[in-house]
């Protein structure tokens, strides 16, 4: 019980009265309880993990149902890391996999990381790559430098650089290559080892992907980290760079062959001589030949067909059968490619008679033709209006078991056209049909092109349907073409049509369509509408030229009156030219002849 107390004192002369408690306390109060000792806290992580193990070797998943509540990702990871009961590694893989399908759980990157270090560890590496795949398609592009950071931090108790192998293989599967490449670029700065197998699986995906300047530069990088060069990925870079026009830059990557130590092969030559006679460098593709030679590499018969061919390109076909001559004597084996390329050249120099001559020697040395050499032949014959020969050999391709292609029809259907016989392009055209050949754009341009030359409009403009039909799109030259044969006929109405259905396919008639309808309305003195479509035209933007001028000049001279062209002329604010006086001059002096005459 406690006991109250009243008593009195006195302060600087003032008196006052305080009560004072007694705080002996009727009980005994119970000591604060000291944290537990940290042995216990590992004590019970280790009974989880124990529970966790045992779930696992369970024969079914209801322990582990009834864990899964109270599981974190910290637990999954401790567990991975420690493996206190050595289960394996197979059964781990099964136990994450399975918390990965359930709703309630949801792994981090640090799992899913430490994960991965474990099986790089056991070298269960497919099992690795998938996850690290997994990973880098969830976190996306640019993300090298994080993922990168995070492996390094859950590396734990397992040790593997296949992990950063690994990691570079996963971004380079998933299209990052510039990641792969910052991945490369980090193990390098904190001095790792190198993963060279997967700088080579990220040079093939730059072949495939990105430009070859880029990838020269990563290769140089790798080759001074130590990646062991060869020959094969140099030359698949020159011959890029060739393909792409960087002559220059594929002359660096083969001079680099010898400063890393190897030596070039035929291949390698080849490649860059390929280069420079695309180029129309030949000076230099013939150069590369001597340096060959020098260094005991022997050209082979790609060398010299690339060289013939560069030579027939220039003309210089005396130069190109001498290089022939030599690849003779070398005894290498001649193929059609080199025979086709000197028939080509020959043909297209106007030479059909040595053309031939070389096919015949092709036959003579038994080497068989193919479809190309038959068309380069054909092509040449009907350039030349050789129509007979032209058909000998077709019949010739046919009996040596050749179907004549798109190709082939094509150039007898011009040939035919060129020379004014429609008919028999008629019947070519029926034999395509025939053999279930569609026509092209080519095809379909030379018939219009023949029937406006012979005057048929009427079935060039039906061409020119059947075409449109075939979701083909005539170009401007092609509608040029029907407008001029209409205006010419005197119809130009029709003409005017097809302008206009020209500009709805989506067309800018340039000023040649309009001057070819100038001179049709001119023809027919109708000066007043050539007038309003030299104002439509100015205002659409197509700026007249001295046809133009010249067209309506002549009009005006013949249908009108001249001072009303000048009076036009000077409106435009236009200066006659020297054709447009010369025109003027001479219809005002047959003006004044036949004045004179009456």
């Amino acid at each position: 019980m406690a006991v109250f107390k009243i008593a009195r004192s006195n302060y600087n002369c003032r008196s006052c009265y305080f009560l004072c408690f007694s705080t002996t306390p009727w009980y005994k109060q119970p000591p604060t309880p000291p944290p537990p000792p940290l042995h216990e806290e590992a004590e019970e992580e280790e009974a989880l993990q124990s529970r966790i193990s045992d779930a696992i070797t369970a024969t079914t998943s209801n322990p582990l149902r009834k864990l899964l509540p109270s599981l974190t990702t910290r637990d999954v990871i401790k567990l991975i890391n420690l493996n206190p009961h050595s289960l394996p590694p197979h059964s781990l893989l099964s136990f994450f996999n399975w918390l990965s399908s359930q709703p309630t759980f949801r792994h981090t990157i640090q799992s899913y990381l430490t994960m991965t270090h474990f099986l790089c560890a056991h070298q269960m590496f497919p099992q690795a790559q998938s996850l690290l795949r997994l990973v880098v398609s969830r976190k996306g592009k640019d993300s090298a430098s994080s993922v990168f950071a995070s492996v390094l931090q859950t590396r734990g108790t397992h040790h593997s650089n296949y992990v950063f192998h690994a990691l570079m293989n996963a971004y380079s599967d998933c299209g990052f290559v510039g990641d792969a490449i910052q991945c490369f670029r980090l193990l390098r700065k904190r001095g790792f080892p190198i993963p060279f197998q997967a700088c080579g699986y990220v040079l093939d995906k730059m072949f495939n992907f990105n430009t070859p300047v880029v990838t020269w530069g990563f290769l140089l990088e790798i080759l001074d980290s130590g990646f062991p060069p060869n020959v094969y990925n140099f030359n698949i870079l020159m011959h890029k760079m060739c393909k792409e026009g960087k002559i220059r830059e594929a002359q660096a990557v083969f001079d680099e062959i010898g400063k890393r130590g190897l030596n070039p092969t035929v291949v390698s030559f080849n490649t860059l001589i390929n280069g420079y006679c695309k180029s129309g460098n030949l000076e230099d593709g013939f150069k590369l030949k001597t340096d060959m030679e020098r260094r005991k590499i022997c050209p082979d018969k790609f060398t010299y067909s690339v060289l013939i061919n560069g030579l027939c390109k220039e003309g210089r076909l005396d130069d190109a059968n001498g290089l022939f001559d030599e690849m003779c004597g070398m005894r290498l084996v001649l193929n059609d490619v080199i025979f086709t390329t000197l028939i080509d050249g020959q043909c297209k120099n106007g030479n059909l008679n040595l053309a031939l001559e070389m096919y015949q020697q092709m036959l003579r040395r038994g080497i068989k033709p193919d479809l190309v050499t038959y068309n380069t032949l054909i092509n040449g014959l009907c350039k030349v209006g050789d129509l007979k020969e032209a058909r000998k050999l077709v019949e010739e391709m046919n009996m040596r078991g050749f179907k004549p292609d798109k190709i082939t029809y094509t150039m007898l259907i011009d040939g035919c056209c060129k020379e004014g016989d429609l008919e028999s392009a008629i019947e070519i055209r029926k034999g395509m049909i025939k053999e279930e050949i569609e026509l092209d754009n080519v095809a379909f341009t030379t018939l219009i092109s023949g029937f406006c030359r012979e005057g048929r409009t009427i079935e060039a403009e039906r061409m020119l349907r059947e075409m449109l039909k075939a979701g083909m799109k005539p170009d401007d030259g092609t509608y040029t073409m029907v407008i001029d044969g209409f205006c010419k006929k005197g119809d130009v109405k029709i003409g005017f049509k097809l302008l206009k259905e020209m500009q709805g396919d989506g067309h800018v008639p340039s000023v040649v369509t309009y001057n070819v309808l100038m001179n049709g309305l001119c023809k027919q003195g109708q000066m007043k509408n050539a007038n309003m479509l030299l104002n439509a035209m100015i205002n659409l933007g197509v700026v007249p030229d001295d046809i133009t001028y010249n067209i309506l000049l002549e009009g005006h001279c013949k249908h009108g009156n001249p001072d009303d062209f000048e009076k036009l002329w000077s409106e435009k604010g236009l200066v006659l030219g020297y054709a447009s006086y010369n025109s003027l001059i001479s219809e005002l002096n047959k003006s004044l002849k036949n004045h004179q005459k009456r």
